[in-house]
């Protein structure tokens, strides 16, 4: 669906566990580009059109479901950059949920199967990238993060508004 005002909706992980995220974000990120925080995407464009609506489902979804232990299982390469990949079936099973209901509203990359991650590092060389890719995989651990809530957000062209914080029941 085609929208002129697009929402991202992202996983709200305990700051603790996200700090070292933004650590290697902040190092690593081209600093004309980095106009975030870390953060993992659940869903790039949905329409700011039905952003009441989009807040309800989130709600809901947020009332039935506890804080989620996930795995960060490995270090992705995307070829120009860098990310931390995150498996989880019960945070898989919310992403289910939440694409079965904007389902009407999703476009072609939210359609897509979804891997979720954390990029630390984007938009550069593929030196460059190997490089941290090749330093990061040499000292990794897979280590548990908490999903606390869910984030959604207004896209300004490079930039996000937060909008809401939805936690999740604890």
């Amino acid at each position: 669906m085609k929208t002129v005002q697009p929402l991202i909706l992202t996983a709200h992980i305990a700051p603790q566990d996200l700090e070292p995220f933004e650590r290697l974000r902040q190092e690593h990120f081209p600093s004309d580009r980095n106009f975030l925080s870390a953060h993992l995407t659940m869903f790039h464009r949905l329409p700011g059109e039905y952003t009441s609506r989009i807040v309800e489902i989130i709600e809901d979804v947020g009332q039935r479901n506890e804080p989620i232990a996930v795995e960060v299982s490995s270090v992705r390469h995307l070829g120009n950059g860098v990310a931390y990949s995150i498996e989880s079936p019960q945070f898989l099973a919310v992403h289910a949920e939440l694409r079965a209901a904007f389902m009407p509203w999703l476009g072609g990359q939210d359609m897509q199967k979804w891997r979720p991650h954390i990029t630390v590092q984007n938009k550069v060389s593929r030196q460059t990238a190997d490089a941290l890719h090749r330093r990061l995989v040499a000292d990794f651990q897979p280590v548990l993060i908490n999903i606390i809530g869910l984030d959604l957000w207004r896209y300004l062209g490079g930039p996000w508004e937060h909008k809401t914080t939805t936690l999740l029941r604890a």
